[in-house]
C-alpha cells in the first residue's frame, strides 16, 4: 500500500473503474463485495491520510509543498464530482452500491477537510468549491440572507439591502450553473458578516455605514453604483445654480474619496473596481458641469456688463478728489476698522465703481487699490484736509 505511485491510487482506481455505472462489473457483484470494498475504503482513506502528512511534511521547499497541497486537492475535488454524479446515476439501483458510494463520499470529504486545515495556507482562494461543501454554504448564506430580508432598515438603507439581496440571490442561484471559488464564496461570507454588524444610526451624510461597508468591500454591483449616481443626481437637483451644484458636486467627492476600498477583493472581479468607476464618474460630471457654467457665463457675460454698465454709470457719484486721495481715505476706513468688509479687496470693489472724480468718469478698484499703497505727500495732506473739513462740519451741528 505504501508503495504507490501516488496516495490516491487506489481511490481513483476504484472511482473511475470498479464503481463506474458504464462497467458491466457492477451488475455482477455481490452484497459480500460491497461490503469487502466498504472494508477497504475505510481502512484506505487511513493510509491515506497518513501517507499524505508524511509526502507534504518530506518536502522542504514551500513551492514544491503548494504545488503539491493543490494537486492533491484539486484531485479530491474532481474525484467527489464524480461520486456525486454516480449517485445520481445509481440511485435507484442496490442498496449495498449506494451505500458504498455514501460512505466513498464521507471518506473523501474527510481527506479534503484534512488538507483545508492542515495546509490552507498552500491553497489558493481560486480553487473550486466541492459541490457538497457548496450546497453547504448554500444553505447557510440563504439563512443569512433571510435574516437580513428581515432587519428593519430606514430610508435609503433599505433600497442598499435590495440590491445587495438580489445580487446575493442570483449568485446563489449560479451554483448549478458555474464553477464557484472560494474566493467568491468567502467574498459573499465576509460581506454579510459585515453588514450583520452595523448599528443603524440616523444618516448624517449622503454616505451611510452600509455604503461606508460595501464601497470598503469593493461591492462593484452595477445596480449599486447606478444607486449612488442616482442619489447625488438628486442632491444636486435642489441646488438652483450651476456653481452651487458644482460646489456640492466636490463636496460628495472628498467624501467619497475619504472611503476606504480593499481593491484586492471584489463582488464581480470581470468589472472595474467600485472607486475607479465612481472616481471616473465624479470627474466627468464636474467637467460637464463646468463646460455648462462657462457657455451660460460666455453667453449671458455681454447682456449683465451692458446691465451693470448702466446701473453704475446711473449710480455714480462724483468725489472732489483724485483716485490717489479716494484711495487712501478708503484704506484708512478699511483698516481702522470703520467699514467692516470681508476684505480691503472686496471693500474697494464694492465701492469704487461707484465713484467718479472730476478727470476720470470710469475708475478701476484694481487700480485705486494698488494707489493707496504708493501715496506722494501731497495726496496724504489734501486727504487730512478733507477729513478735517469733514470733522468741522460735524461739530457745526
Amino acid at each position: 500500500m505504501m508503495n504507490k505511485i501516488y496516495p490516491l491510487e487506489w481511490f481513483d482506481s476504484l472511482i473511475s473503474q470498479t464503481l463506474n455505472p458504464n462497467n458491466t462489473i457492477l451488475e455482477s457483484l455481490l452484497p459480500q463485495d460491497f461490503k469487502i470494498i466498504s472494508e477497504h475504503i475505510e481502512k484506505e482513506s487511513k493510509i491515506i491520510q497518513i501517507s499524505l502528512k508524511k509526502e507534504i511534511f518530506l518536502l522542504r521547499r514551500k513551492r514544491e509543498v503548494r504545488l503539491q497541497v493543490r494537486k492533491y486537492h484539486s484531485n479530491l475535488v474532481s474525484f467527489i464530482d464524480t461520486v456525486i454524479d454516480y449517485q445520481k446515476r445509481c440511485s435507484f439501483v442496490c442498496r449495498e452500491l449506494v451505500n458504498v458510494l455514501d460512505l466513498l463520499q464521507n471518506k473523501l470529504e474527510e481527506l479534503l477537510l484534512l488538507i483545508e486545515n492542515r495546509f490552507s495556507e498552500y491553497l489558493s482562494l481560486d480553487e473550486r468549491v466541492p459541490i457538497t461543501y457548496l450546497m453547504l454554504s448554500r444553505n447557510e448564506l440563504e439563512s443569512k440572507f433571510k435574516i437580513l430580508s428581515d432587519k428593519v432598515f430606514n430610508g435609503l438603507e433599505n433600497n442598499i439591502i435590495r440590491i445587495v439581496l438580489e445580487n446575493g440571490f442570483r449568485f446563489l442561484k449560479s451554483f448549478s450553473g458555474k464553477k464557484i471559488t472560494y474566493r467568491q464564496l468567502l467574498y459573499q461570507k465576509e460581506l454579510l458578516k459585515s453588514i450583520k454588524n452595523i448599528d443603524i444610526n440616523e444618516q448624517t451624510s449622503l454616505f451611510s455605514d452600509i455604503d461606508k461597508v460595501l464601497i470598503g468591500r469593493n461591492f462593484n454591483s452595477t445596480e449599486y453604483i447606478e444607486h449612488i449616481i442616482e442619489q447625488i443626481s438628486k442632491e444636486l437637483e435642489d441646488e438652483e445654480s450651476l456653481a452651487l451644484r458644482i460646489n456640492r458636486l466636490l463636496y460628495y467627492q472628498k467624501e467619497f474619496d475619504r472611503i476606504h476600498s480593499d481593491e484586492r477583493i471584489s463582488f464581480d472581479p470581470s468589472r472595474s473596481n467600485i472607486k475607479c468607476a465612481l472616481e471616473s464618474w465624479f470627474k466627468q460630471e464636474i467637467n460637464y458641469l463646468e463646460r455648462n457654467l462657462k457657455i451660460a457665463f460666455q453667453t449671458n457675460n455681454e447682456v449683465d456688463a451692458s446691465i451693470n454698465s448702466l446701473t453704475v454709470s446711473d449710480s455714480k457719484i462724483e468725489c472732489d478728489l483724485s483716485a490717489d486721495q479716494i484711495a487712501l481715505i478708503l484704506r484708512a476706513a478699511d483698516e481702522s476698522r470703520i467699514v467692516k468688509a470681508r476684505s480691503m479687496n472686496h471693500f474697494f470693489k464694492m465701492i469704487v465703481p461707484y465713484l467718479s472724480t472730476p478727470f476720470k468718469r470710469e475708475l478701476s478698484y484694481q487700480s485705486v487699490r494698488s494707489k493707496s499703497y504708493n501715496a506722494e505727500d501731497r495726496d496724504k495732506f489734501i486727504a487730512v484736509q478733507t477729513l478735517e473739513k469733514i470733522i468741522k462740519k460735524i461739530n457745526s451741528y
